[in-house]
């Protein structure tokens, strides 16, 4: 299995989540014409870059790992053997999730609006964007820190200044 960083793991099991759990009883209570769900699939396996299915596994068998072996330290290459014999019979069973994700999408966009994002997402510049999402989210979260940090001095020392002409030294 693909080792995947710790950030990564979390904001794909994070976007699973929210996509999974916060959007999904709407998309499931609507009719959706099958192209449009096929389109929309589409999208998501262009787009699937992270391997949020895959992040998921990873993800919740750490987890147990830890769990488990806090606990039962003398058994943790057991616990382990069996962590990777259960990932195993879930390998390639991405569907229902993604179908999921595909029903989210397909509720958002049109059945037109979906055939170009698709076109898009196929063409080399799609795939370049769909292949360095990754690394461009890390930068901007990044910049974003950064920013906010430098944002939170400024903005601090601005109202501290406001408030000594006003006579109040904080």
């Amino acid at each position: 299995m693909q080792t995947f960083r710790l950030t990564t793991v979390a904001a794909a099991f994070g976007l699973a989540l929210s996509l999974a759990f916060g959007a999904v009883a709407p998309a499931l209570a609507q009719e959706i014409p099958p192209e449009q769900l096929a389109l929309a699939r589409k999208y998501v396996d262009l787009t699937n870059k992270a391997g949020i299915y895959e992040a998921i596994l990873v993800q919740t068998a750490a987890q147990t790992s830890k769990l488990f072996s806090q606990s039962n330290p003398e058994i943790t290459k057991q616990i382990d053997d069996t962590i990777g014999q259960v990932l195993e019979t879930y390998k390639g069973k991405n569907d229902e999730l993604f179908n999921q994700f595909a029903r989210v999408y397909a509720v958002e966009f049109t059945t037109q609006e979906l055939a170009e994002i698709v076109a898009f997402y196929e063409t080399p510049a799609g795939q370049k964007l769909a292949d360095s999402a990754q690394t461009v989210n890390a930068g901007i979260r990044a910049v974003m820190q950064v920013y906010t940090n430098n944002f939170g001095t400024e903005f601090v020392t601005k109202v501290r200044a406001a408030l000594k002409a006003q006579g109040y030294n904080l």
